[in-house]
């Protein structure tokens, strides 16, 4: 099994209403991925820190898949594409990485 895990910091808008837009995207973006539904997807996860503690990320995403292939497919995935590009304009900072689960 492969678990994804993606990590990202909301990006520091210049007003209110800026930043108010890109946490309406990224909940957007977030739900896109939670609703996915592709060959060997077993699990997702997903959603914005909870403000527990100090200084961590703004959102998180954990995704398992049966193998490698599906993974690559989901990365390889049209609409993932676009949520994933979403994703990207509202953030500073990405971090992803890709477990072996045994």
């Amino acid at each position: 099994m492969i678990r994804n895990v993606v990590l990202g910091r909301l990006r520091e808008a210049p007003d209110e209403e800026s930043a108010r837009k890109d946490r309406e995207r990224l909940q957007e973006a977030l739900a896109g991925i939670a609703a996915l539904d592709l060959p060997g997807l077993v699990d997702c996860r997903v959603g914005v820190d909870a403000g527990i503690r100090e200084g961590g990320w703004s959102f998180a995403i954990t995704n398992d898949f049966a193998d490698v292939d599906a993974y690559r497919a989901y990365d390889a995935d049209e609409e993932h594409g676009r949520h994933r590009q979403v994703l990207v304009e509202v953030s500073e900072q990405l971090a992803r990485v890709q477990l072996e689960i045994t």
